[in-house]
């Protein structure tokens, strides 16, 4: 498996922007479809975004379209969450998951993906 570290959480005011980072390291050889998901307070887990291993195919939950975009750079082993207009909503610990490419499961379901990040805090101020 891979070992996932994310980053870049924080406070920001509603309207402010964040970006968040995830580090990957062991298997990094493999290939893998990167997800990140966010669980706020009292709610269950949601699906944010996912990317494929080579970028070009990117999904987003309704709640972040057109805020949200998801990158990677697959030579640092690093995928990005940019986060603009951000809601007092988005306020959640956001994590990051891998899942092997070429999984036939559901990206945006978190059943479908075995490593995940410890999660990083967003707080949004109204």
């Amino acid at each position: 498996q891979v070992q996932l570290v994310e980053s870049g959480g924080g406070l920001v005011q509603a309207g402010g922007s964040l970006r968040l980072s995830c580090a990957a390291s062991g298997r990094t050889s493999s290939r893998y479809t990167m997800g990140w998901f966010r669980r706020a307070p009292g709610k269950e887990r949601e699906f944010v975004a996912a990317i494929s291993w080579s970028g070009g195919t990117t999904y987003y939950g309704d709640s972040v379209k057109g805020r949200f975009t998801i990158s990677r750079d697959n030579a640092k082993n690093t995928v990005s969450l940019q986060m603009n207009s951000l809601k007092s909503e988005d306020t959640a610990i956001y994590y990051c998951a891998a899942v092997l490419a070429g999984t036939l499961s559901s990206w945006t379901s978190d059943r479908t993906y075995g490593s995940w990040g410890q999660g990083t805090q967003v707080t949004v101020s109204s």
